[in-house]
C-alpha cells in the first residue's frame, strides 16, 4: 500500500525569498542614489561618501527616529501576529500557539526588531553625548544602525508572509505529526515515561483539528488530519520494534488516558501484552471521528475506513496479525455505528472497504479470517435487514459475492464455508421495501453462479441453483431480465464506489440462460414493458415492476 507522503516544510524559505528580493532592491536603489550623489558633489569620496558629510545633530535625529520606527513596527507586528495566531488556535487547536512559540524563526525576527531598536536607543545617548561635547560623528556606528533599520523594515512583509504560510492547517497538521513521531524517534534511542504522554497529546491534537474543522464544515482539514494519523502509524511501525518493552505497558498517566481509563483491568492487560496500545489508541480516534462525521460529513467517514483498510493490509503484510484483527474489530464497530445512525450510504462504502481487508486476508492466505469477516458481513447485513435498512444486506450480499469470487479464484483452502455461509445471508421478508432487497440478495447468488459456470464449476453453481430451487419464479424471471439487459460497469450516477450491482462481464451474462434453464421453464417471460407475466394463480400481487434498474446500486 502506497504511503502518504508527508508534505515538506517550506515556511522558511516564504521568509528568506522575499528577503533576499527586497534586500537586493534596496542595496541597488542605494547604489543608484549614491553614485547619483557622488557623480554630483563628489565624486572622489566614493558612493557612501555622502555619509560622511552627517553632521552629529542630523545624525542624532536619524537614529532618534530610527528607534521610534522600529519600535512602532514591533509594536504592530505583535499584534498583527498574536490576533492570528489566536484566531487560528480557536479555530483549529491550542497546540498551534506551542507551535508558534517555539518557530526559531520567529525568536530571530523579533529578537532581532528588540535589538536594532535597542541599538538605535543607545546610538541616540551616545550621539546626543557627543553634540553636547562637540565631538565627531561615530560614522561607523550610524552606518551599522541605518543597515540594522533597514533590514528591519525589509524583514516585516516576508516575516507576515511567514507567519501565514505557518498557520495553514496543513502546516499545523504536519508538524504536529511530525512532532509526534520525533517523540518516538526520542523514545526508541532512549526510553523515558514522559514520552509516551507527549506523544499521545500530539496525536489527541490531530483529532482535535479533525473534529474542529468538521464542526466548521472544513472538509480538506478534515482529511488532512485523518491521513495524518495513518501516516504516523506508518512511520511508527518502522520504529516500533527499537522501542523499549516500558513503551507498551499501560500505566501512570497513560492508564488515566480518555482512550484507556474505562477499560477493565483484564481489557488493557491484553492490549498491553499484544502491545498495540498506540494502535488502539489511533483507531479509538478514528471510530471517534467516523461516528462524528456521520450523515453530515461523509467523506471523512469514508476516508476513515479507506485509512483502516490500509492499516490491517500493512500489519497483515508484516505479520502483525493481532494488528489486523485489531482492525475487523473497529470495522465491525463502524458498521454498528453505521447502522445504528441509519446512514445506509456510508455503511455501504465501509462494506467496500471492509471487503478488500477480506480479500487482503485471502491473498495472504489466513483463509480462517477471511471466514470470520465474511460471517461479520452476514451478521450486520441481517442486522440492518431487521433495522428496516434492507440496502445494507443487498450491498453485503454483493461485496460477500465477490469474496467468494477470490476465495476460488485463489484456491482458498476456506472457499468452500465462504460459499455455505454466502447462501445463508438471506433471510424472510418483512416488508415490500425489505422484499426488494431479499431480490437484491437472490441476484447475487446468480451472478455467483454465473461466474462458476464460467470457469466450468457447474458442481458449484448446482449448489446455488438448490438453494434457489424454490424461489418465486416473478422474481427470477426479474433478476434475469436485470443481468441480461444490464450492459455498462458503471452506475448511472456519480459514486465513490461506480459500480452497477447488476452488471456481469458478457462472458459471465451469456450464462445467464444456461443457469435458469435448470428450472426448467418455471420462470416466467417479460413483456416489452418489463412485466412479469401473471400467474394463472399468484399468491402475490399479479406483476412485479422489473425494470431493469430498479435495484441496482453503485
Amino acid at each position: 500500500m502506497a504511503r502518504l507522503a508527508p508534505r515538506r516544510d517550506n515556511t522558511l524559505s516564504r521568509v528568506l525569498v522575499p528577503f533576499l528580493g527586497l534586500l537586493l532592491a534596496a542595496v541597488g536603489l542605494f547604489l543608484v542614489t549614491a553614485g547619483v550623489e557622488g557623480s554630483s558633489i563628489a565624486w572622489g569620496e566614493g558612493p557612501g561618501g555622502w555619509l560622511s558629510r552627517l553632521d552629529t545633530r542630523a545624525a542624532l535625529e536619524s537614529i532618534s527616529n530610527a528607534a521610534e520606527v522600529v519600535a512602532a513596527v514591533l509594536g504592530i507586528a505583535i499584534t498583527v501576529v498574536a490576533i492570528v495566531v489566536e484566531l487560528a488556535a480557536n479555530r483549529y487547536t491550542h497546540r498551534i500557539t506551542e507551535l508558534f512559540v517555539k518557530e526559531p524563526v520567529n525568536g530571530l525576527v523579533m529578537g532581532f526588531f528588540v535589538l536594532t531598536a535597542g541599538y538605535c536607543v543607545w546610538m541616540s545617548a551616545t550621539l546626543g553625548g557627543r553634540e553636547a561635547q562637540g565631538g565627531d560623528v561615530p560614522y561607523g556606528a550610524v552606518s551599522i544602525a541605518l543597515a540594522m533599520v533597514t533590514l528591519s523594515l525589509l524583514l516585516l512583509l516576508p516575516y507576515f508572509s511567514f507567519v501565514f504560510a505557518f498557520l495553514q492547517p496543513d502546516s499545523v497538521v504536519d508538524r504536529i505529526r511530525a512532532h509526534a513521531l520525533k517523540v518516538v524517534r526520542r523514545a526508541a534511542r532512549s526510553y523515558r515515561p514522559g514520552l509516551r504522554s507527549e506523544m499521545v497529546t500530539s496525536l489527541e491534537q490531530l483529532e482535535d483539528v479533525a473534529m474542529n474543522a468538521m464542526e466548521n464544515k472544513d472538509r480538506g482539514i478534515s482529511i488532512t488530519a485523518v491521513d495524518a494519523l495513518h501516516t504516523f502509524m506508518h512511520d511508527y511501525w518502522t520504529l516500533r520494534d527499537r522501542l523499549d518493552p516500558h513503551w507498551f505497558s499501560i500505566d501512570g498517566s497513560l492508564a488515566r488516558d480518555p482512550s484507556f481509563i474505562a477499560m477493565t483491568p483484564r481489557a488493557r492487560e491484553a492490549v498491553a501484552r499484544r502491545r498495540q496500545w498506540v494502535e488502539m489508541k489511533v483507531l479509538r480516534q478514528y471510530h471517534t471521528l467516523y461516528v462524528e462525521a456521520l450523515g453530515e460529513m461523509r467523506s471523512v467517514a469514508y476516508l476513515v475506513s479507506l485509512n483502516t483498510h490500509r492499516l490491517g493490509t500493512e500489519a497483515l503484510r508484516a505479520g502483525r496479525l493481532p494488528i489486523f484483527d485489531l482492525c475487523v474489530r473497529f470495522f465491525n464497530s463502524y458498521l454498528r455505528a453505521g447502522i445504528n445512525g441509519r446512514d445506509v450510504r456510508t455503511a455501504y462504502y465501509t462494506l467496500h472497504h471492509y471487503r478488500g481487508l477480506a480479500e487482503e486476508a485471502i491473498a495472504a492466505g489466513e483463509a480462517e479470517r477471511a471466514l470470520e469477516v465474511a460471517n461479520y458481513f452476514k451478521y450486520y447485513g441481517q442486522l440492518g435487514f431487521a433495522e428496516r435498512m434492507p440496502f445494507v444486506l443487498e450491498a453485503v450480499a454483493y461485496d460477500m459475492a465477490l469474496i467468494c469470487e477470490a476465495a476460488f479464484e485463489a484456491d482458498s483452502s476456506g472457499a468452500e464455508r465462504l460459499l455455505d455461509t454466502f447462501l445463508t445471508v438471506d433471510k424472510e421478508s418483512e416488508s415490500p421495501e425489505q422484499e426488494t432487497s431479499l431480490r437484491g440478495v437472490r441476484r447475487a447468488q446468480v451472478q455467483l453462479a454465473t461466474f462458476f459456470l464460467a470457469r466450468g464449476d457447474e458442481a458449484r453453481a448446482r449448489q446455488i441453483f438448490e438453494d434457489m430451487e424454490q424461489e418465486r419464479p416473478e422474481r427470477l424471471a426479474s433478476i434475469r431480465e436485470e443481468l441480461l439487459s444490464e450492459v455498462s460497469p458503471d452506475y448511472w450516477e456519480i459514486t465513490d464506489r461506480g459500480v452497477n450491482f447488476g452488471y456481469l462481464p458478457p462472458e459471465r451474462r451469456a450464462r445467464v440462460e444456461d443457469f435458469f434453464d435448470w428450472f426448467g421453464g418455471r420462470v416466467p417471460p417479460v413483456d416489452e414493458n418489463g412485466l412479469v407475466a401473471q400467474d394463472p394463480a399468484p399468491a402475490r400481487p399479479a406483476q412485479i415492476s422489473v425494470h431493469p434498474k430498479a435495484s441496482a446500486r453503485s
